[in-house]
């Protein structure tokens, strides 16, 4: 590392990983797993960005137990045969220097949906007990996510221990998997954040009514996973900072769940938001270049914690700024690594930080290295012959 090293660039240590750089690949949905299983699909998509060159790539949300599944092809880590296939995938992105963690979730009152391309409604109770793996909606009240879903059935006491405990067995696959990182999803209107909101929590017992009552699963949660997740290794939770409804969870009350989570073990606060109900998606922040920001700067800032900040984050300007203005300790990327795979490599030529293609890896960068000074030259002459 050079001193003048952009901070996107430069090493961040979490416990006893290091990543080598602060750009990560955020989860994103891909409805291609067999029975939970990772496919080759799986092993394009999530290798390519680190060929990429991402300093830390997560899974997409993974469920801890299939009636809990988001879609029908959702990878999980519910069962012992789903530890072999992810590891093939885990196995070649350690191959190709970059960190990998999966995010585990559990989608509650949102389970059972059609994929984005076919509409991403949701599915019917009849088409959910027709599954080989049939579905069971929960939520911490009777009340559904919006028009089309089936309302969903209140955890009592045993619901709430059971999915605590589902929970640590898919945290202790993960460590058989050889995952770096665990992320808790407790975003985007899923179990855990349904919990959160006054809006969908409408208990009155220890799991609701006060702010405490709500954040205590997340808590409990985060806790009991800690607590066999290696502790050389970090722990994430994913936040929707705000929940997209009105009068419903507030960044203040973000602040507050992040102070706790950073007490029982957790590392990175993933400041994501929305998505409680389905007519909630792009409300109510303005979704401009980096509207999520402002989220991760303000918990990092209060909870003393550090934070993953992500959504429009799109050129190595802009993601450089965040980090140098202290909004941030990571930068995810979504659909922006969609559209470029290789956007750290790119990122890294922008700032300076790679004149010869030494992050590549090495059986791409010769070429390049190679083909660079021709290349200058050939648009050399072709800015001569413009003048």
């Amino acid at each position: 590392m050079t001193i003048n090293e952009p901070l996107l660039f430069q090493p961040l240590r979490l416990r006893d990983l290091q990543l080598k750089n602060r750009v990560v690949i955020s989860p994103m949905c891909q409805h291609a797993a067999d029975a939970g299983r990772a496919t080759p699909w799986h092993m394009v998509h999530l290798g390519k960005f680190a060929l990429g060159g991402a300093g830390l790539i997560l899974t997409e949300s993974t469920a801890v137990d299939p009636r809990g599944r988001i879609g029908t092809a959702d990878l999980g880590l519910w069962d012992d045969r789903q530890i072999e296939p992810l590891k093939a995938v885990v196995d070649f992105v350690h191959a190709n220097d970059c960190a990998i963690g999966v995010q585990l979730a559990h989608a509650g009152r949102k389970s059972g949906s059609q994929p984005l391309w076919e509409g991403g409604a949701a599915l019917t109770d009849t088409e959910m007990q027709a599954d080989p793996e049939p579905w069971q909606r929960l939520g911490p009240s009777a009340l559904a996510a919006g028009p089309g879903w089936s309302p969903p059935r209140a955890m009592d006491d045993q619901d709430i221990e059971e999915v605590i405990q589902r929970f640590v067995d898919a945290t202790l696959r993960a460590e058989k998997v050889g995952f770096d990182v665990v992320e808790l999803h407790f975003g985007h209107g899923y179990l855990v954040a349904s919990f959160l909101s006054p809006n969908s929590n409408h208990r009155d017992d220890e799991w609701g009514g006060s702010l405490e009552g709500r954040i205590r699963l997340a808590v409990e949660l985060a806790t009991r996973v800690r607590a066999v997740w290696p502790a050389s290794k970090p722990l994430f939770a994913r936040l929707s900072a705000v929940d997209g409804s009105v009068g419903g969870w507030s960044l203040e009350d973000s602040v507050v769940l992040a102070r706790e989570l950073a007490k029982v073990g957790v590392d990175i606060i993933d400041c994501s938001s929305g998505g409680l109900t389905e007519e909630t998606r792009a409300l109510p922040v303005p979704r401009g270049l980096g509207f999520q920001v402002p989220f991760s700067e303000r918990i990092r800032s209060e909870a003393n914690v550090r934070t993953q900040a992500v959504g429009m984050i799109v050129d190595a300007d802009q993601a450089e700024a965040v980090l140098q203005e202290g909004k941030a300790d990571l930068i995810a990327l979504g659909r922006e690594a969609l559209f470029d795979p290789y956007w750290a490599h790119h990122a890294a030529d922008a700032l300076g930080a790679d004149p010869n293609y030494q992050r590549w890896p090495i059986r791409h960068g010769v070429w390049l290295a190679k083909r660079a000074p021709g290349l200058a030259r050939a648009r050399a002459h072709v800015a001569e012959q413009q003048i």
